[in-house]
């Protein structure tokens, strides 16, 4: 058996592909995500105390929003993070599900465990937004 180089670096290369999707994709433990009608009633349920946070971009917040969120958008939300308490919930969304994702992936590795995700983000809200 002849050792080829090149199929070794093909191979890394795509291990490192695909776990590069993993990161950007995959699930991210302890994050619930719920379907819209769940994330509004229990934002209806939620204490005054939990923090609605909307991680998109100031001009997509401006053009309208769930009513009581924070715009903090993911680009900033590593410099921001003293204005999220740890000892609240989290209930996160963007426009589709992607950067609020990627949020909630941020602040579990900063130690936030009560934390969840709008699935399909303000597109798939049907409730009632700022404008």
């Amino acid at each position: 058996m002849t050792f080829n180089f090149n199929t070794l670096i093909d191979v890394a290369i795509a291990a490192l592909f695909i776990w590069l999707l993993y990161l950007q994709f995959g699930p991210v433990r302890g994050l619930r995500t719920l379907a819209a009608r769940d994330f509004d009633r229990e934002l209806a349920e939620a204490p005054k105390e939990a923090l609605l946070l909307d991680v998109r971009e100031a001009g997509e917040f401006r053009r309208g929003a769930i009513p009581k969120a924070v715009n903090i958008p993911l680009s900033a939300l590593g410099r921001r993070l003293e204005e999220i308490p740890k000892d609240r919930s989290v209930y996160l969304y963007c426009q589709s599900g992607v950067r609020s994702k990627r949020a909630a992936r941020l602040l579990k590795r900063r130690g936030y465990d009560r934390i969840a995700q709008l699935k399909g983000g303000i597109a798939a809200w049907d409730g009632k937004r700022t404008r």
